[in-house]
């Protein structure tokens, strides 16, 4: 290694430290916050707590509800992934192996909607709920958003169902094998890595869609965290510390999400698009 390049290397290096500690700061002095009281975070200094405390997040978990709205994020988000992976592995495994008619036009059809930007269809979604008596309940949230991964994970999913070699379907079509045990025992074990990385890109933006929501419930005990958060903010008296615990409530569940499911995603997304 020449003397140059060993200097390019350190300087991109040192570029890259500066970003990443940039990037870090708002969420490392948000995780301070949370374990300060309200005159240390308004008076300022290190991001160490000098007295670190729980009262804080207690306070926001117990007095403010928060766990309620914290179930309520998480069985609108937890029922939106399975329902996204069952109804869409089912749909690309149909794309990708069988033939009926009209196939390739309903397929691209499908990937067309990748260009619809979702605010242009919210008030048509918000009459359409309210006329079939959704709006205000968490099936409100749950099928638009449903419904909105359809594009991707049926692209996704099409594409590493066809990467499945075709052999190992006539194999198991010689042996007597129905479409239902070859689509479960063989193509969905295969598409694992896809099948988490689908459930990150529709887990994480479920857990953090404050407009729709905001649109449709109206109901305190129905409300998810985003509303919540946002409901800290706009009070009389904003005090910092109890909402950066209640955004710290809103991050870690997203943060250990993805740091638990992190080695599946590059390969997932390496495996689900052709070039």
């Amino acid at each position: 290694m020449t003397m140059r390049s060993a200097v390019v290397r350190a300087v991109v290096g040192l570029l890259l430290l500066l970003y990443a500690a940039i990037s870090l700061y708002p969420f490392l002095w948000m995780v301070s916050a949370a374990f300060k009281d309200q005159r240390e975070v308004v008076a300022g200094g290190h991001l160490i707590p000098h007295r670190p405390t729980l009262h804080t997040i207690v306070q926001t978990w117990n007095e403010l509800h928060f766990f309620d709205y914290f179930v309520n994020s998480l069985k609108v988000t937890g029922l939106t992934v399975v329902l996204v992976l069952i109804v869409y592995s089912m749909a690309g495994y149909a794309f990708a192996v069988l033939r009926f008619p009209g196939r390739r036009l309903l397929y691209r059809l499908f990937l067309a909607l990748l260009f619809v930007p979702a605010v242009t269809v919210l008030l048509p979604l918000v009459l359409l709920e309210n006329k079939l008596g959704l709006l205000g309940s968490h099936w409100g949230l749950i099928l638009p958003f449903v419904n909105g991964s359809a594009p991707l994970s049926i692209l996704m999913l099409t594409n590493a169902f066809e990467s499945v070699p075709v052999e190992l379907r006539e194999a198991a079509l010689m042996d007597g094998s129905g479409e239902a045990r070859i689509f479960t025992r063989i193509y969905l074990p295969l598409s694992r890595p896809v099948l988490v990385t689908i459930t990150l890109l529709t887990a994480i933006p479920t857990w953090n869609e404050y407009l729709l929501t905001r649109v449709s419930l109206n109901d305190p005990q129905t409300f998810t965290l985003p509303i919540a958060l946002q409901n800290l903010q706009s009070s009389a008296v904003l005090h910092y510390n109890v909402l950066m615990a209640g955004a710290l409530t809103v991050v870690v569940p997203v943060v250990v999400l993805f740091l638990a499911a992190q080695r599946y995603f590059v390969n997932g997304l390496m495996g689900a698009v052709k070039a």
